[in-house]
C-alpha cells in the first residue's frame, strides 16, 4: 500500500477526567522525525506514544499534540490534615492570648497555611490509558488519510509510466526511418561531390552510423525500470526510497537517449520523457 507522507487527523474523547484530544499532522521528510507535545501531567506516556507511532510510520516529519481539558471534570475533594490544623489552632490561640485579641482567624488564610490542606496524589492511570487508546484512533485516521493520498499518487505514477512507454514506442518506430534517412543523405552528399562510393565503404559507414544512432539498450533499460516501478508500487511496505532510486535510473537513461539523438523527433520524445520523469520524481518525494 502506497502511503503519502502528508497527512492529518484529529480525534477527541470525554471521560470523568475531562476532555482529551490528539492532533497528528505530517509533511515529507527523509527520515522519521517525531515531535510530540504533551501536558505536563501526561509526560509519562511520551515514550510509549513514540513507540506506537514509530511502529506504524517509517518516514515523514510528524507532529503530535495531546491536550487535556478538565473543564467538565468533577472537582477534586479538599482533604484537611486534622493534626496540622489542631497544631495551627493551638498556635493561633497562643498568639491571641499574647496579644490580648479575640478576633477569629480567617478560614481562607488558614486553608492556605502549608500542610493544612493535604495534597493527594492523583491517579493518572485512567487518563493515561485513555490517552494511549485515543492515540490508536488518531493513528488509524491519520494512516487512512495518508493511504488515500498514496492511492491517488499511485494511479498518477502508473499513468506516467504508460506515457513514457508511449514515447519509447515513438522512438522505436522512428529509428528505422532515421537510419534510412542518414544513408540517403550520405549518398546524396557523395553525388553532389561527384564521388562514387564503394559498396564496402558504404556498408562500413552504415554500420558506424547505426552504432552512433543505436539507443536500443537505453530503450530496453527504460522498459525494465518502468516494470520495476510498477512492481514496487504493488508492494505493501514503505517504498519511497526505492522509487526515488528508480527515478534516478530512469532519468539517466533519458539523458543518454537525448545525447545520442541526431533526429529532432527522437529528441522531442527524449525531452518529453525527461519532463514526465521529473513530474514523477516530484510525487515520489512525498511517498513514505
Amino acid at each position: 500500500m502506497i502511503r503519502s507522507m502528508t497527512g492529518y487527523a484529529r480525534v477527541e474523547t470525554q471521560g470523568p477526567w475531562g476532555r482529551l484530544s490528539w492532533e497528528l499532522r505530517s509533511v515529507n521528510h527523509r527520515y522519521l522525525d517525531l515531535a510530540l507535545r504533551l501536558p505536563d501531567e501526561l509526560r509519562g506516556i511520551e515514550g510509549e506514544a513514540r513507540q506506537v507511532l514509530g511502529a506504524r510510520l517509517s518516514r515523514g516529519k510528524v507532529e503530535g499534540a495531546l491536550r487535556l481539558s478538565r473543564e467538565n471534570a468533577p472537582a477534586a475533594p479538599v482533604a484537611i490534615d486534622e493534626a496540622q490544623l489542631r497544631q495551627l489552632q493551638h498556635a493561633v490561640d497562643a498568639v491571641k492570648r499574647a496579644l490580648g485579641t479575640t478576633a477569629p482567624p480567617d478560614p481562607v488564610r488558614v486553608l492556605a497555611w502549608p500542610g493544612v490542606v493535604r495534597t493527594e496524589t492523583a491517579d493518572l492511570a485512567p487518563v493515561q490509558g485513555a490517552a494511549l487508546a485515543l492515540l490508536e484512533r488518531a493513528l488509524h485516521d491519520f494512516t487512512q488519510t495518508r493511504e488515500r493520498e498514496g492511492e491517488r499518487m499511485k494511479q498518477y505514477l502508473i499513468e506516467r509510466c504508460a506515457l513514457i512507454e508511449t514515447h519509447v514506442g515513438g522512438v522505436r518506430a522512428r529509428l528505422p526511418l532515421v537510419r534510412g534517412q542518414w544513408v540517403d543523405k550520405l549518398r546524396q552528399r557523395c553525388r553532389e561531390l561527384g564521388v562514387e562510393i564503394e559498396a564496402a565503404r558504404l556498408e562500413q559507414e552504415v554500420v558506424l552510423a547505426a552504432q552512433r544512432l543505436d539507443v536500443d539498450e537505453e530503450l530496453s533499460r527504460l522498459a525494465v525500470h518502468l516494470a520495476e516501478v510498477r512492481k514496487t508500487l504493488a508492494r505493501e511496505d514503505a517504498v519511497g526510497r526505492r522509487l526515488d532510486f528508480l527515478m534516478q535510473e530512469l532519468n539517466r537513461e533519458a539523458n543518454t537517449l537525448s545525447s545520442k539523438s541526431q533526429d529532432a523527433e527522437i529528441t522531442r520524445h527524449a525531452v518529453e520523457i525527461k519532463v514526465v520523469i521529473e513530474q514523477m520524481r516530484e510525487q515520489v518525494q512525498n511517498v513514505e
